[in-house]
């Protein structure tokens, strides 16, 4: 429960100020251009309203809605979400977004979608300045890889070191290697030293996007900590620090030892029938440099009492890179700019059978925070999310700023505008398609909670 209110109080907080920025944007280049607000609104508000204020010698009233899908600003003389015909019936007025010029009233259009693309990349700034960036070159991961039951299938083997896509070089483990992996025709991996090929079929990225598990984790080395008093790796002489690399001379990374010695306790009445003592273990380590093999009994539960280092920033090789505050911008900047493409360049999967059932909705979008509390998580994912808010929304859907920015360039090409019960229809299917695609993100959510 305590996971769930946390989630829920960071989406909440971002979605909030992606809504203010957002229709900020829209309010500040209305009132730029003499354009009456009526009403600026935090979330929707159908049939009652939860707060609200107006200034006095102010047009616009302020309010926050009950139902946090979003929220709007109702400018005087446009169909928008309030469908307020009415108006639209009576002589146009001078302070009307309908009476400016359609330059500006593009601008107006624009403004919520520029605005959010602006707060991500000086979010995605801040977040440099303060925190810094860092990631583990994948091409120095000592162990390499853990890869998925898709990527075995493929080619892939545990242990495998990332090295580069079609003669591209790997940098980092994020969203953008996965694409060039799924991309890609052939990936290159280090394997036991030497060089080899992995061949990537047609819709790779559709079969990744049907998994349940990631594509392939870090291999953590299994690194001492500590040891239990009197435990079986104690007595034979372990220390805090010795790093095992090897189990019965296979090579081994922590995830694999577990896995290995659960493989043990689960077989060993069929191994002591073949009169093999299932407890007694050969380990290879290194310590300080040296390495050496000590020959062990677990106890009867399988264990050999050490305790692993589980600080993963001092088992991996770690890039860090630090920003002042003016090179931050530039670095800001070009990181949103890689977001917003490589967000762009996955929505064509969006139409295909897996990723109709990738869609996901509130619960999904709440899921990406952390379960525990932690600013740079909070930003760099309210940042991400300004992005797609702003990509959304410049679609060219009736009911999206896109959609009013599509009718307004067919005015400035045809030079003349869409009529009034054009818009009205185009706003009304619109709309009717958001809701229709909100239900079903929403729904694969519950689905995926349930089943």
């Amino acid at each position: 429960m305590e996971t769930f209110l946390i989630r829920a109080l960071q989406l909440i907080m971002s979605l909030s100020l992606l809504v203010i920025i957002h229709e900020g944007g829209h309010f500040l280049f209305a009132r730029l251009f003499k354009v009456r607000v009526e009403k600026f609104c935090l979330f929707f508000d159908p049939w009652f309203t939860l707060f609200k204020f107006k200034p006095r010698k102010s047009d616009t009233q302020y309010a926050i809605g009950w139902l946090p899908l979003g929220g709007y600003v109702k400018i005087s003389g446009m169909i928008d979400e309030s469908m307020d015909t009415d108006q639209m019936k009576q002589p146009e007025q001078p302070w009307e977004f309908r009476s400016k010029p359609a330059w500006q009233r593009l601008l107006i259009m624009v403004g919520g979608v520029l605005f959010n693309f602006l707060l991500a990349l000086f979010i995605y700034s801040m977040i440099l300045f303060t925190w810094g960036d860092e990631y583990v070159p994948v091409q120095k991961a000592p162990l390499g890889m853990q890869f998925n039951e898709t990527a075995k299938a493929i080619g892939f083997s545990d242990g495998d070191i990332l090295i580069s896509a079609d003669g591209v070089p790997f940098v980092r483990y994020d969203g953008d290697l996965i694409t060039q992996i799924a991309d890609a025709r052939e990936v290159t991996v280090l394997r036991n030293g030497v060089k080899a090929s992995v061949f990537i079929p047609e819709g790779m990225m559709q079969r990744l996007m049907g998994d349940s598990v990631r594509f392939a984790t870090f291999r953590y080395p299994f690194v001492v900590d500590s040891l239990m008093a009197q435990s079986p790796a104690m007595l034979a002489g372990m220390q805090p620090g010795d790093s095992i690399i090897a189990l019965d001379g296979q090579s081994v990374g922590f995830a694999d030892f577990k896995m290995a010695m659960a493989d043990r306790q689960k077989n060993a009445v069929a191994l002591s029938n073949d009169s093999v003592n299932p407890h007694l273990v050969n380990l290879t380590y290194v310590r300080a440099g040296v390495t050496d093999t000590i020959t062990l009994l677990t106890d009867s539960t399988f264990h050999i009492g050490a305790i692993p280092v589980m600080n993963t920033g001092r088992l991996l090789p770690v890039v860090k890179m630090n920003y002042s505050f003016i090179s931050s911008f530039p670095a800001g900047v070009e990181l949103g700019v890689k977001t917003l493409k490589g967000y762009v360049g996955n929505m064509k999967y969006l139409f295909s059978k897996e990723g109709a059932k990738q869609l996901g909705g509130f619960g999904t979008i709440g899921s990406i925070f952390p379960a525990t509390w932690d600013w740079h998580q909070f930003w760099y994912m309210t940042a991400f999310l300004s992005i797609i808010l702003a990509f959304m929304n410049i679609l060219p859907i009736p009911a999206l700023d896109g959609g009013h920015v599509l009718f307004l360039f067919y005015e400035i090409i045809a030079r003349r505008k869409p009529s009034d019960k054009f818009m009205e229809y185009a706003q009304m299917v619109g709309m009717f398609l958001l809701f229709g695609l909100l239900i079903w993100a929403n729904f694969n959510d519950i689905l995926r909670y349930f089943f």
